[in-house]
């Protein structure tokens, strides 16, 4: 296994630039995700670590060695693409077998490496079918299979979910992820599925128009977002505009058009700084009766989704938060309410 880092990369197509600057280091068994909208060069980056794509310019390094401009052959890395990219003709056995035919692994090594990975990977009762006599998942497992037999020090996964249906997504996640920690793989993936992203990494790097704005762990990047981007992208967040009135025991109290709205600040902020206060809509609460420092407004509308209510909000001047709450507490459209914010649940953006 190895430890990857990306110093100062940079990658431009004649006059655009689909990633600029991006500095990196990923630690030796660390499962870290490149998350962000298409066009944010988050696979640009993964096709420069691999080796399809020269970069313009920086330096990629596996370990202490220098592989900036090795061809992909010579990274001892393993891939998995969105497509899988399975040889038709070819049994899951042959399949998974291929990297080893490449390298000249063959006899009893080639036969303990197949062993052990077609047993990691529960398809040892499916060896002698092809890929069109498989499910999405299976052939996902057959494609992850192939990539580990060969014992890369870089495990890269480019979407690898996303041609699947919902519910096998979901277990998919849980099942690499698994597999990740019991080979202890340095692991780079690329996704624009938060819930992936969530459940799957140790850290996240969150990219916009080929920028890194936030690297952090996935309680980090939700419940203190960097920028007003990040806070957008990740999840759902009310962003509310005022300026800071004060600061008191770390509480600090800002003036919005709506009311006073009070956060726990981990840094100092001025009197009369504009700031935006971002608020989760599951930590948001609704009460009929009467509550310190809550926000009057009236619901609009609500939502049942089963385990939850999603209601809309309009506070006083109009502005429209939404608020989550669990689904056998319900207000009725049109009901005057007062909305509750929890200091200690909102985060300050500049």
């Amino acid at each position: 296994m190895s430890r990857l880092t990306i110093h100062e990369l940079t990658k431009a197509f004649m006059a655009f630039v689909a990633v600029k600057d991006v500095n990196l280091e990923v630690a030796d068994g660390e499962f870290l995700s490149l998350l962000g909208p298409s066009g944010c060069g988050k696979t640009t980056t993964l096709r420069c670590v691999a080796g399809l794509e020269d970069p313009t310019s920086g330096k990629i390094l596996f370990g202490d060695k220098d592989v900036t401009h090795l061809p992909p052959e010579r990274r001892h890395i393993g891939m998995v693409f969105q497509n899988y990219a399975l040889f038709p003709h070819m049994t899951v056995v042959e399949n998974v077998k291929f990297g080893l035919d490449m390298k000249g692994i063959t006899g009893a090594e080639a036969q303990r490496r197949m062993t052990s990975v077609m047993e990691m990977v529960q398809l040892s009762h499916l060896q002698d079918r092809h890929p069109r006599q498989l499910s999405g998942g299976q052939q996902q497992r057959v494609a992850l299979a192939r990539a580990l037999v060969i014992e890369p020090t870089l495990l890269l996964l480019d979407e690898p979910l996303a041609n699947l249906d919902a519910k096998l997504r979901e277990e998919m996640r849980f099942f690499i992820r698994s597999l990740q920690q019991r080979v202890g793989i340095t692991t780079l993936y690329v996704t624009h599925d938060q819930a992936e992203s969530m459940t799957m990494s140790d850290r996240i790097v969150v990219m916009f128009g080929g920028y890194i704005h936030q690297v952090g762990s996935p309680q980090d990047i939700y419940f203190r977002p960097a920028t007003k981007e990040v806070a957008n992208f990740i999840g759902h967040s009310n962003l509310l505009p005022g300026k800071v009135l004060d600061e008191h025991d770390g509480i600090v109290s800002v003036q919005t058009a709506f009311g006073v709205v009070q956060s726990r600040a981990l840094q100092k902020w001025k009197s009369g700084s504009p700031v935006t206060v971002m608020v989760r809509p599951e930590t948001l609460r609704l009460t009929a009766g009467s509550y310190p420092n809550a926000l009057p407004g009236r619901i609009v509308a609500q939502h049942f989704l089963g385990n939850i209510v999603d209601y809309r909000v309009a506070l006083a001047d109009d502005t429209m938060v939404m608020i989550q709450s669990l689904g056998g507490q319900t207000h009725a459209t049109g009901d005057a309410i007062n909305v509750i914010v929890d200091p200690e649940k909102t985060w300050l953006l500049p």
